[in-house]
C-alpha cells in the first residue's frame, strides 16, 4: 500500500474532526443566518471536543481505576488513557451548551425585534434607522 496512503488510514479519525470542523467554520463564515451560525459553531466545537479527548487516548491503554475483584481491590496495569483531556473537555461541554443556549435566546429576541434572522437584512434595517451610524 501507499505508505501517504496508509498514513491517512491510520489517522482516519483526526481527519474526520478536521472535517467536522471545517464544516462548521464554513457554517460561522459563509452562512447568514443566525442559526445555521450557532449551529456552525456547535459543529466546530463539537470537532474540538472529539480531538482533544483523542490526544487523551493510548493504544491499549485502561482506565486509571482501581477495580473491585471479589472482596479486593487491585489496581489496574498500564498504559493509562490520560484522564486531564476527558475531564477538560467534559467542562467544555457544559459551557459549550449554556452559550449555544444563550445564542438561541438571543436569536430568539433579534427575531422579535426586527422580523427577520438574516444578519443581512438586520444589517439594512439598523442602517434605514440610523443612518450613518455604524454596527458593531
Amino acid at each position: 500500500m501507499n505508505p501517504f496512503l496508509a498514513n491517512i488510514a491510520d489517522h482516519y479519525n483526526y481527519w474526520i474532526y478536521i472535517a467536522l470542523m471545517m464544516i462548521g467554520f464554513y457554517g460561522v463564515i459563509a452562512k447568514r443566518n443566525l442559526i445555521k451560525q450557532a449551529l456552525g459553531l456547535g459543529l466546530f466545537s463539537t470537532g474540538l471536543f472529539l480531538f482533544y479527548i483523542s490526544m487523551g487516548v493510548i493504544d491499549n491503554g485502561t482506565a486509571p481505576v482501581w477495580t473491585l475483584i471479589g472482596h479486593t481491590a487491585e489496581k489496574n496495569n498500564g498504559p493509562y488513557d490520560n484522564p486531564l483531556s476527558h475531564v477538560l473537555i467534559l467542562t467544555a461541554i457544559v459551557v459549550s451548551v449554556s452559550t449555544m443556549a444563550v445564542a438561541l435566546a438571543l436569536i430568539v429576541n433579534i427575531k422579535r425585534a426586527y422580523g427577520t434572522i438574516e444578519e443581512d437584512e438586520i444589517r439594512a434595517i439598523e442602517d434605514a434607522e440610523h443612518p450613518g451610524e455604524e454596527l458593531v
